[in-house]
């Protein structure tokens, strides 16, 4: 016989075992590459394809039924091509990016415009606090692959430091 030390969540109470594992695994397979996650995904430089896994990571897409329902954090995988980054944003939690394929260039930024960069490579990672400008850019010649992490089960859309791209932050979820 075995006890549960601690308890399941409401929402779990009650709800078989094979349910749960049905429903809290998600295969890289299964995933549907989504090339319009982001508003500046739709601008040459930012293009880049979000696999979610957990929750909807920072692109505000929370109805998403294939992914594993959020408690605390997101999980999601980036494919980012050479020449593809993203825009300086910050997030009112932390972010992890951690590079599972591939070369990632990652930065953080003051608001003087003041920017320091580092090359992370396979099982290196960065954690962005909350509030810190940040972002990354695949200027290798190879597609990175990389798993990000955000502190919040349903996060709030990126804060893009560019005003013109934080204005309409909001209008890739209306498409």
């Amino acid at each position: 016989m075995a006890t549960a030390r601690h308890a399941r969540p409401k929402e779990l109470e009650g709800v078989p075992i094979d349910t749960i594992l049905e429903r809290y695994v998600a295969r890289f397979a299964d995933r549907k590459a989504d090339w319009a996650a982001f508003e500046d995904a739709k601008i040459e430089g930012f293009k880049r394809a979000q696999h979610r896994f957990i929750g909807a990571g920072g692109s505000g897409k929370h109805g998403d039924k294939s992914s594993i329902p959020a408690g605390n954090f997101t999980l999601s995988i980036m494919f980012v091509p050479p020449g593809q980054g993203n825009a300086a944003h910050t997030h009112e939690v932390e972010e992890v990016f951690f590079v599972l394929q591939g070369y990632l260039d990652v930065f953080v930024q003051d608001e003087d415009g003041r920017k320091i960069t580092r090359r992370l490579g396979p099982w290196e990672c960065i954690s962005c606090p909350a509030g810190v400008i940040h972002g990354y850019q695949n200027d290798s010649l190879e597609p990175v692959y990389f798993q990000v992490m955000i502190g919040r089960g349903k996060p709030e859309t990126m804060g893009y430091a560019d005003e013109e791209l934080f204005k309409r932050r909001d209008n890739h979820l209306k498409s």
